[in-house]
């Protein structure tokens, strides 16, 4: 087996323990009881990945709720617009798998997030799924997971699902987070970020509000990454796409207020592999656990 480039150490032995197991790079793999746990000083920003969606049903103000009692300030949550223009919170972009829509409306397949009026979404159960003390849970509008948030003093990570299906939601989004008091020209990224899988949509949030932070999620090729750092100021890969290497080339990138990009990795589930890639040189990571996150990275 050759040796490792030393700047890559930790990518490389993650390489070779999901190798060892016969798991692709790209598996939802973890390095738990493989990788010693280190002790991290100065680690990344720990954020709630759907809420502490480990621990309450995903995208939902109990979700923000037990985010809040873990004690972790940054929420991520997924956003999409209602037939009649409200902003809901819902990862899917049909209805599901998280709620009762097919018992509720059992001919109405395929339960597209986009086909419901926000009066339909609001008589659904979002909490029965994941367990029978969430039964009766709502999905929340972004303006209630946004007041929720508010009273906890958290922050929100504001990512932009499937925005080819919504044309003009930047706009809606923006303007709703405005008229909640969320939009601060002061302080871009204190309190959001926006981000998204659609390049453009990144690129039109930053071209409508540029003081607003915001992230492109995915994995762009090193000599594009100049590209994105035009309207994106971070860089946010799955874990396992991850190496020191790649986290320094991105970090080396001036964005658009002239800070160094940053680098925030999802979704990363135990301490051992938090510990891992908190060595890669990571900005952000993004947990179901995040109480666990936390925890591993404190030593």
């Amino acid at each position: 087996m050759p040796s490792p480039p030393p700047a890559s150490l930790a990518g490389w032995l993650l390489a070779v323990t999901l190798a060892a197991f016969g798991l692709a790079p790209t598996a939802q793999a973890t390095t738990a009881d493989v990788l010693p746990v280190a002790l991290v000083s100065d680690g990344p920003v720990v954020v709630a990945h759907r809420g502490a969606s480990g621990y309450a049903p995903e995208n939902t103000l109990a979700a923000v709720d037990t985010a809040a009692e873990t004690g972790t300030e940054w929420v991520e949550t997924d956003v999409q617009r209602t037939a009649d223009g409200v902003l809901v919170l819902m990862h899917d972009t049909t209805l599901e798998r998280t709620t009762d829509a097919e018992e509720v409306f059992p001919d109405r397949a395929p339960w597209n997030v986009g086909d419901f009026t926000a009066a339909e979404i609001a008589r659904l159960d979002a909490g029965s799924w994941f367990g029978e003390e969430f039964a009766g849970e709502p999905v929340p509008t972004l303006a209630d997971f946004a007041d929720r948030l508010e009273t906890h003093d958290q922050r929100l990570l504001l990512e932009l699902k499937a925005p080819e299906l919504y044309p003009g939601i930047e706009a809606d989004i923006l303007a709703e987070l405005e008229s909640l008091g969320w939009l601060d020209p002061r302080s871009p990224g204190e309190r959001l970020v926006m981000q998204s899988f659609g390049a453009a949509s990144v690129r039109t949030v930053h071209e409508l509000a540029p003081e607003v932070k915001t992230g492109f999620l995915g994995t762009p090729e090193v000599g594009d990454i100049a590209e994105y750092a035009a309207f994106s100021d971070q860089i946010n890969p799955r874990y396992t796409d991850l190496s020191a290497d790649y986290v320094a080339a991105i970090q080396a990138v001036e964005g658009p207020r002239g800070e160094p990009l940053e680098v925030h990795a999802w979704t990363v589930n135990d301490g051992p592999t938090a510990v891992a890639v908190a060595d890669l040189g990571v900005d952000g990571i993004i947990s179901n656990y995040p109480d666990v996150i936390a925890g591993a990275l404190k030593g």
